[in-house]
């Protein structure tokens, strides 16, 4: 009797919240979206504008790498902002799980994120953007979810990949995508960093997005064929760094508000040298 009764009020709960517009049952667990969807209308938005070109006029740069912000509230990426703006990076990545999916998060990003001028930013998307029927949100005020761009020294330039793992695997149009574009541009770059929000060495247990093995096997064959230097991600809220051949995989802390732990990452290139160190937001 205990769990019937039990089951009647989730249910009336699940009803109240849809009735306000809070939930969204197809939505609340899997992104209403395909992967391989997501990745097509990305390359249509690619088509209007050529990959960015970030020119540095020495041989050092820097980027500013945060993940799990979850807004609503922006208490932590305002600071981290403005501790990002006092520093004078060169770039800022936003490794997914920015937003929860709702319409309002998404603007408020939109208006938080202008602060960071005129530092250029990237967006990466999470599984908590594709909920709540999120995609077209993303779509509207991030644009696209998978895409490059360069940094280019005095001396030489590299090459930065942002991947959709949103559902937990790159889908079949998406990894032929980068395995195309590391075979044919690879080579002409000193340095590769992958950013991608679903980390591949897991952490934490969770019951969404997990890895497909066989996909596993096939990144890590391509990060050790075509020498890529570095893979940061989020999603775990925990920072966890694993070595891998020459390949090292970061994977960040939270940004989230409340949380005790949030920093960012510091990824800086010196004379082609790349190193990293995580800086807090107090």
């Amino acid at each position: 009797m205990e769990n019937k009764l039990k089951n009647i009020l989730f249910i009336l709960l699940i009803i109240s919240l849809q009735a306000c517009n809070y939930a969204d049952i197809g939505g609340m667990f899997i992104a209403n979206e395909s992967i391989n969807q997501r990745f097509e209308e990305s390359q249509r938005h690619n088509k209007d504008q050529q990959p960015v070109t970030i020119m540095v006029p020495t041989d050092s740069y820097k980027i500013a790498v945060m993940a799990d912000v979850h807004i609503g509230s922006t208490v932590n990426f305002d600071k981290a902002i403005q501790k990002i703006k006092s520093l004078n990076f060169n770039a800022l990545v936003l490794n997914g799980d920015i937003c929860n999916g709702n319409k309002s998060d998404f603007e408020r990003y939109a208006t938080q994120v202008k602060l960071v001028d005129p530092i250029p930013y990237f967006p990466l998307v999470g599984n908590h953007e594709l909920y709540f029927g999120g995609w077209k949100n993303y779509l509207t005020y991030l644009g696209s979810s998978t895409y490059y761009f360069s940094i280019k020294t005095n001396n030489a330039e590299d090459l930065i990949i942002c991947l959709d793992t949103g559902s937990g695997t790159l889908g079949s149009k998406q990894l032929a995508w980068f395995k195309n574009l590391l075979k044919t541009k690879r080579s002409a770059y000193r340095n590769c960093i992958v950013f991608t929000h679903n980390n591949l060495y897991r952490i934490r247990h969770t019951s969404s997005t997990n890895p497909l093995t066989e996909e596993l096997l096939v990144m890590t064959e391509l990060f050790a064929r075509y020498n890529v230097n570095m893979v940061v991600a989020g999603h775990d809220h925990h920072k966890n760094i694993v070595t891998l051949g020459n390949t090292i995989h970061i994977t960040l802390n939270a940004m989230k508000d409340g949380f005790d732990e949030a920093d960012f990452l510091n990824i800086s290139c010196t004379n082609g040298a790349l190193n990293y160190q995580f800086t807090d937001i107090k």
